[in-house]
């Protein structure tokens, strides 16, 4: 299985851790030649890099470690996420009081992670407005690997214009309680639990089309389904919409937007646009693999993956050619 391999490492993650065909009449964009971009998330791939095709330029970067939380901002927005660049996951409790101390014997292949698609029934935390249920919190993995420890959460309420949520340790000491702001110029706001408080990691929407970073990815083979953290690409909620085309990169046209389908999940363009080769302890970069990519403003791009090195040799920072069309 080539996207089961290709993961941005899976053996030290291992360790470590709808389609829609729908079209919308834009203007079409002066074409002009590939610009070819680099994005560093680093050799240890601790680098979030918020890209925008417009510009062909990051726009915004943070360390994986520098929030566990997320909020969506909509008014009616009620979704909470977990940071899945670390390997994050939960597990609802079914205790009545976050007071109660609890242990996770018996937890087995009860936790659940965000899957990777983004969809609202995908999340670990579920719909937590019915019950308000208390989960445990796996914090996941730092860059080098070691756990970063449990704690408990219980979302209690939300609103157009803030959640708020409590938080204890393990045993039910160290009761605290958290409001956070939405922000109306963003898809979701993050929360860090060392700072206590919210902090700005996605730029406002409009801003950035792509995130390159890691992200926890679910294989349902072999059984018992194993999650991994792999390293590729994510839409970060902007919006963008994406269609995958294979064959040559300078032989698409808008005219392909017409003939492909699209979709808005998380992880359309994803990880496995590269492959891992045991044999040579190198990545292959699969550059026929070519994506079209709807902005929020309705432009259209194409883009592929032509190298996954630096100049110096070292692992962690795709190169591809962007062209609009």
């Amino acid at each position: 299985m080539r996207g089961a391999i290709g993961i941005g490492g899976l053996l030290a993650a291992l360790i470590f851790s709808g389609c829609m065909k729908e079209e919308i009449p834009v203007p079409r964009q002066p074409r002009g030649d590939a610009v070819e971009c680099v994005v560093h998330v680093g050799v240890d791939y601790a680098n979030q890099l918020w890209f925008d095709l417009g510009t062909q330029s990051v726009v915004s970067q943070n360390s994986k470690m520098d929030w566990d939380l997320a909020f969506e901002c909509a008014p009616d927005g009620w979704q909470v996420r977990l940071n899945h660049s670390r390997l994050m996951r939960a597990h609802r409790t079914g205790q009545a009081e976050i007071t109660q101390a609890t242990d996770t014997t018996g937890y087995g292949n009860t936790w659940k992670i965000d899957l990777p698609n983004g969809r609202p029934d995908s999340m670990a935390l579920g719909d937590w407005r019915s019950g308000h249920p208390i989960f445990v919190l796996d914090m996941g993995f730092n860059v080098i690997g070691l756990p970063m420890g449990l704690r408990k959460v219980q979302i209690m309420s939300v609103s157009a214009s803030q959640f708020e949520f409590r938080s204890a340790a393990m045993n039910g000491s160290d009761v605290q309680t958290f409001t956070v702001q939405k922000d109306p110029a963003r898809a979701y706001v993050h929360f860090s639990f060392t700072t206590g408080g919210t902090i700005t990691i996605a730029p406002p929407l409009g801003m950035y089309d792509m995130v390159f970073t890691q992200y926890t990815e679910q294989f349902y083979a072999p059984d018992p389904y194993l999650s991994y953290i792999v390293t590729g690409t994510v839409n970060g909620y902007s919006g963008a919409r994406v269609a995958q085309v294979n064959g040559n990169f300078n032989s698409v046209t808008l005219d392909d937007t017409l003939t492909n389908p699209f979709s808005r999940d998380e992880d359309i363009i994803g990880y496995d646009w590269k492959d891992y080769s045991f044999d040579t302890g190198t990545y292959e970069v699969y550059s026929n693999q070519i994506y079209i990519v709807q902005d929020r403003e309705g432009y259209f791009f194409k883009l592929h993956f032509i190298d996954y090195y630096n100049e110096q040799g070292q692992r962690g920072s795709p190169k591809f050619e962007v062209v609009p069309l």
